[in-house]
């Protein structure tokens, strides 16, 4: 090695030089923090508040698809407003009648109840089932004998009647038997008007509840027994389905009891539900649903 080499020496941070490294990397990372969080936060709630707008409209679309379909005067909602309850119609169609003067098919018998058969002048546009029930002329809740809500109350008289066959053989007039005719033990035969009838396949309700995370959910019951009184949840071992969740207040959702709302054949839905990044929010959707309610 010759005399005038000198080795270098590896040179590092020393560490005031670290420390002003580390403060210079904080303070933009606060500043950046700061330009960043408010895109973040806004992104976050308007995600929250579509999912929870998407859930509220789904559930009240479902909810009015099947208030369209429910038998005229069959809505009833409970003392808060918690739940609604109808009947479900499957399909309908015009009976025939004593003043159709046709000896060929049998006609819907308001005089006899040993006639337990009809015929469907024209058909239906659904099949009837049995198990399903023929109601004539539904007036509404304590409208004895018009009060499809009657039938499993002994002792009354009832304007339905449950399926147990039907013969297509004709098609075009099929002929529905029944398990009874209650309609020829009304004192005062309530027939309809226009020959009409409605088939139902059985009560709905949708009732708000408490859920399993301490919240409230939005349930659909089906298949249970059709009941004088609308009970929460409803007797018997009904079908369920959870239809919304997070759901802030159970009262008040729906509204049908007034005057106005019952003329105007208007059920009024409020739905509120919490979002999921800010259980303090809420997500109101309010929907109208027109019902019809001509017998």
């Amino acid at each position: 090695m010759s005399a005038g080499f000198k080795p270098s020496r590896a040179r590092g941070f020393t560490l005031v030089e670290a420390i002003v490294a580390i403060v210079i990397i904080g303070v933009i990372g606060a500043v950046v923090a700061v330009f960043i969080r408010a895109p973040a936060q806004a992104y976050a709630d308007t995600a929250a508040r579509a999912a929870a707008s998407d859930e509220a409209d789904l559930a009240l679309r479902r909810i009015a698809r099947d208030l369209r379909l429910a038998l005229p005067n069959s809505v009833r909602v409970n003392g808060d407003g918690s739940a609604v309850e109808f009947l479900l119609t499957r399909t309908g169609g015009r009976y025939l009648s004593v003043d159709d003067d046709v000896d060929s098919f049998p006609v819907l018998d308001f005089d006899n109840k040993d006639k337990k058969k009809f015929t469907a002048v024209g058909g239906t546009m659904r099949d009837i089932e049995p198990g399903d029930y023929i109601v004539v002329y539904n007036l509404g809740e304590e409208t004895v004998p018009s009060d499809a809500y009657q039938y499993n109350e002994p002792g009354t008289e009832k304007n339905i009647a449950k399926v147990t066959g039907r013969d297509d053989s004709k098609p075009n007039h099929p002929i529905v038997e029944m398990e009874g005719n209650p309609f020829a033990a009304q004192k005062n035969p309530m027939q309809s008007p226009s020959s009409r009838f409605q088939v139902v396949t059985g009560p709905v309700s949708y009732a708000c509840e408490p859920a399993s995370d301490g919240g409230n959910a939005l349930v659909r019951y089906w298949s249970y027994p059709i009941s004088k009184t609308q009970k929460k949840p409803p007797a018997g071992s009904p079908k369920r389905a959870v239809i919304a969740t997070r759901v802030a207040e159970c009262s008040q959702i729906f509204r049908y009891g007034s005057d106005a709302t019952r003329r105007s054949a208007l059920v009024i839905i409020r739905l509120a539900l919490r979002l999921d990044n800010d259980p303090a929010a809420r997500v109101r959707l309010v929907s109208q649903v027109h019902v019809d309610n001509t017998p």
